[in-house]
């Protein structure tokens, strides 16, 4: 589906999904093939309860036939020892066929995940930037010569690792996606592709638009199914280099150990957030920044790694900003997903809809206070309002564990120690922020926050140049920018003697 000009409405969006044709396939070796038992899972469209597709679900013989096809297309050398400049036309082609379809994809992950159109879109041009960034990286990253005596010749080289199993989260479907396959497919690697059993239709779409680019067969490949089945079998290969994930940190450690029990590969992972956002009394412009703190949780129905879930906030000013972030999120109701207005969609499927509603119900037990929200809409579908709670301490559930869905928690403080020792408190170090004038203040707070990135007057704003990845529990590892290709990379020493 050729892009044309974007949908304004709700009824143009709702006609532009009734065209679609879904491929519920697996992608193997340049074949879209069914899994190979025959098996299947069912993508529900989350915003009304109904199934959109059966898709197939692959499972470890799945895996295998896409492992010795990545493989053996990695030893080959159609793509992993082909001239940089080869491989970034091919990425830029990509690009470009992404973004000449970015509607239908940006509908697939609409239809198959809940996420509001208009956040989709603006996913896809994420995914864009991503794949052109990369591509163009290709033929500008330099090997280095070691500074050596006249008798030799030191030479670091950097090569491809082989095979990169890339395990993305349903969250951000097309974006998680790029981050990893664009710098892996860049730096010459073969990879296998292992979406999100509940949004896997993008990544199939995406497989299709692969071949057309020109990747060779076996270079890119993709495996719908469930993680405990082909994403565990991808992951104990002793023939799989690499792992890239994004998911839960429970997820994140069962990969490290499976990667122990086969051949080392490396484990590269994005793992769950519980981000602070620092509000200090000096910050100016509180209504804009209240509108911020509440975008921060309730974009994509807080079902999102980096969500600014913990809003500590100055206690000389908390009662009224605590009043502004409530008014601002009653304007951020949930609604219907293709609607170009409705800012909040549904919750992925009943499984994580309860589980929010669960984490709401125990805010409610220990004592913190309901300030907004608390029960699901009446409506079709599994949608959540904003929720805040205020009076949250470290101690209770939902000051410390991830809910990942439309859950503020509200801190208060009087000190910079104080913040500063409340936003450390705990297991994760995704992202955090900070509101200050005080250039002195913003740079000490910055510097000791232990989180992968800080945001200063602002929530999420980076793009391709800068590094993005957590600390602590929060994973390892770094996906955009330069510093992405660099772990699917080896790192070569070669020593030339001169002088025989």
């Amino acid at each position: 589906m050729m892009v044309a000009d974007t949908p304004t409405t709700l009824a143009e969006w709702q006609a532009l999904a009734a065209t679609l044709d879904f491929e519920t396939r697996a992608f193997v070796n340049g074949e879209f093939v069914p899994a190979m038992d025959g098996s299947t899972l069912t993508s529900i469209n989350p915003a009304t309860g109904e199934t959109l597709a059966q898709v197939a679900s692959c499972d470890a013989p799945d895996a295998e036939k896409a492992i010795q096809a990545a493989r053996a297309a990695f030893e080959e050398g159609s793509w992993s020892r082909s001239d940089p400049g080869k491989r970034k036309q091919v990425l830029l082609r990509l690009a470009d066929l992404v973004d000449a379809n970015r509607h239908e994809l940006a509908l697939l992950d609409t239809l198959d995940m809940g996420k509001p159109i208009s956040s989709a879109l603006g996913d896809l041009s994420g995914t864009i930037a991503c794949l052109r960034y990369q591509a163009e990286c290709i033929d500008k990253l330099y090997g280095e010569v070691a500074p050596t005596g006249d008798g030799a010749l030191g030479l670091v080289l950097h090569e491809p690792i082989g095979v990169v199993a890339a395990i993305v989260p349903w969250n951000f479907p097309m974006m998680m996606t790029s981050w990893k396959i664009a710098p892996a497919l860049a730096a010459g690697n073969s990879v296998i592709l292992k979406p999100s059993e509940k949004s896997p239709l993008s990544a199939l779409r995406l497989a299709q638009l692969a071949q057309e680019a020109g990747i060779p067969k076996g270079v890119f490949q993709v495996l719908p199914g469930y993680g405990h089945t082909v994403g565990k079998a991808l992951a104990l290969s002793m023939q799989v280099d690499c792992v890239a994930f994004t998911g839960s940190t429970a997820v994140g450690k069962q990969l490290m150990q499976y990667a122990g029990q086969s051949n080392l590969k490396r484990v590269f992972m994005e793992c769950g957030g519980k981000s602070p956002n620092i509000v200090f009394a000096d910050c100016q412009h509180l209504d804009a920044v209240a509108r911020s703190a509440a975008e921060a949780i309730f974009h994509n129905q807080g079902e999102v790694c980096t969500a600014g879930s913990r809003l500590l906030v100055e206690n000389s000013i908390r009662e009224d900003f605590v009043a502004r972030v409530i008014k601002a999120a009653e304007q951020m109701q949930p609604g219907n997903p293709l609607d170009p207005d409705s800012f909040m969609g549904a919750m992925v499927d009943e499984a994580q809809f309860k589980r929010v509603l669960d984490y709401i119900r125990q805010g409610v037990s220990e004592g913190a206070t309901l300030k907004l929200g608390g029960e699901a809409s009446n409506s079709k579908g599994y949608f959540l309002p904003p929720t805040i709670f205020d009076d949250v301490t470290p101690e209770m559930t939902i000051g410390r564990e991830e809910i990942f869905g439309p859950v503020l928690s509200v801190f208060g403080f009087d000190t910079e120690e104080q913040a500063i020792g409340l936003a450390n408190d705990s297991n994760y170090g995704l992202a955090a922020g900070v509101w200050s004038q005080d250039i002195d203040r913003i740079m000490r707070v910055s510097r000791r926050l232990q989180s992968g990135q800080v945001y200063v007057n602002n929530w999420s704003g980076i793009d391709q140049t800068v590094p993005f990845g957590g600390v602590k529990q929060s994973g390892n590892g770094r996906d955009k920018s330069l510093h992405a290709q660099e772990k699917y990379c080896e790192v070569k020493t070669v020593w030339v003697s001169l002088n025989i």
